[in-house]
């Protein structure tokens, strides 16, 4: 009888950790791969409201499950030049506060968290088109290239563990372990309007103290997103998005469960420059779950960034 409650608690505490977790892998974000000036530096903030659903598993007796969560975002971009090429660092660091609801077994339950997520680090290199240049030579090339270009670009995000966790906690702000997750993206621009496209894949390491002592083990999560984009005059853009995550089996203690992912998302973003240097975001996303498990959630973002 413990070893069955020890199994299903496991089975539990995995897919609340899947719930509070469904939004990182598909960001959708639009122009990651877009031409800077080398030497440029960019610092930005951003707050983001979701809700939504949660449908669990039948068998664990819980109905009517919500997420609301409140998210502050910090994030810093340096260009540079790598081996003649165009390259970018990316850190990112969020602060959450959220709240899960829902009737366990016919009684109503409510958890809270507050704290920090887990910190990202990415570098992407540009491997075709958008050489590095800067000053006038940026300017001039860019004036070239206005009416046709094609951009093939590399990199590699890393999501390292430092955000709050507790071991003996069914739902975590941190995922307590490192995320690797290579990307390949290719943008053709021609004239107004640029086409995005990005493949990812996300490789898990492995959870040694998920929830009481288990091991937590996950499978390659892939990723497709795409990005059409209009820009109505300099600094003024508008863009529209879907993506598409599928994959990521999980284990815990080396069974597995059947918790493949098959999640679409969608996203609606309009950029502003209030000056040459301060740009202005504001994004709506929805994910939608195409399984009998999941979250539906709604996303409404602002950001806004400095360069110099």
């Amino acid at each position: 009888m413990k070893q069955q409650q020890r199994t299903g608690g496991g089975h539990l505490a995995w897919l609340l950790l899947v719930l509070t977790t469904a939004g990182h892998a598909q960001d959708l974000e639009p122009r990651r791969w877009s031409h800077l000036p080398l030497g440029t530096d960019f610092a930005g903030l951003g707050y983001a409201y979701s809700e939504g659903d949660i449908a669990f598993d039948p068998v664990l007796r819980i109905e009517d499950g919500t997420v609301e969560m409140h998210s502050m975002g910090a994030k810093y971009i340096h260009s540079f030049s790598l081996l003649d090429k165009s390259a970018r660092f990316d850190l990112l660091q969020t602060f959450q506060s959220g709240s899960w609801s829902g009737v366990l077994n016919g009684v109503p339950t409510a958890v809270e968290r507050s704290g920090w997520a887990d910190t990202t680090l990415r570098f992407a290199v540009n491997l075709y088109g958008a050489p590095p240049l800067s000053g006038k030579e940026f300017a001039e090339y860019r004036a070239a290239h206005a009416d046709c270009e094609t951009i093939v670009g590399a990199g590699l995000a890393v999501v390292l563990p430092t955000g709050e966790y507790f071991d003996d906690k069914l739902i975590n702000l941190g995922g307590n372990r490192c995320v690797a997750r290579p990307q390949l993206g290719i943008v053709h621009s021609r004239g107004k309007w640029t086409m995005e496209l990005t493949g990812a894949a996300s490789f898990y390491d492995a959870n040694d103290d998920f929830w009481n002592g288990n091991r937590l083990e996950q499978d390659p999560l892939g990723s497709l997103e795409s990005h059409l984009i209009y820009t109505v005059r300099p600094g003024w853009w508008l863009g529209g998005s879907a993506g598409y995550d599928f994959g990521g089996r999980s284990s815990i203690n080396g069974a597995e469960k059947n918790d493949r992912r098959n999640q679409l998302s969608w996203a609606l973003t309009v950029g502003a420059a209030i000056t040459p240097q301060v740009g202005l975001k504001l994004s709506y996303l929805g994910t939608r779950t195409q399984e009998k498990v999941g979250t539906n959630l709604d996303t409404i973002a602002v950001a806004i960034s400095v360069l110099w």
